[in-house]
């Protein structure tokens, strides 16, 4: 599985038109998160249809990159993510994106894109 990191203008209306473009072609957002610095931002996302989103991306003309992701449980206690980034680290990974993706129970099921999911994976058991 991939997640989508994008490229949007900060400003009013950038995200809902994204996500217009999307859900026309009748494909879900099942994670994401974004962030703004300057006049530009980033919204990293998975869908269910990876073919449906590369198309919507490439057909409106999006600046637009792919990173594999790995989904872990972390329990819900302080430390856990910074744990987790450690192991990351000391497995050569660079992380793109996060987001949670619900709870299980008592953990937080998090969502990394990364560089080398093999290595992230094995990094988090």
């Amino acid at each position: 599985m991939n997640a989508f990191i994008v490229e949007l203008a900060n400003r009013p209306g950038s995200l809902a038109t994204l996500a217009e473009a999307i859900a026309e072609r009748g494909v879900n957002v099942t994670g994401a998160a974004g962030a703004t610095a300057g006049d530009v931002g980033t919204m990293a996302f998975t869908t269910d249809n990876e073919s449906a989103t590369r198309a919507v991306l490439g057909d409106r003309g999006w600046v637009f990159r792919e990173v594999p992701v790995v989904t872990t449980s972390l329990e819900d206690v302080p430390g856990t993510l910074a744990s987790a980034a450690r192991r990351l680290a000391d497995a050569g990974v660079n992380i793109e994106t996060m987001f949670p993706g619900g709870m299980d129970g008592s953990k937080v099921r998090m969502t990394f894109g990364v560089d080398n999911a093999d290595a992230a994976s094995r990094a988090l058991g």
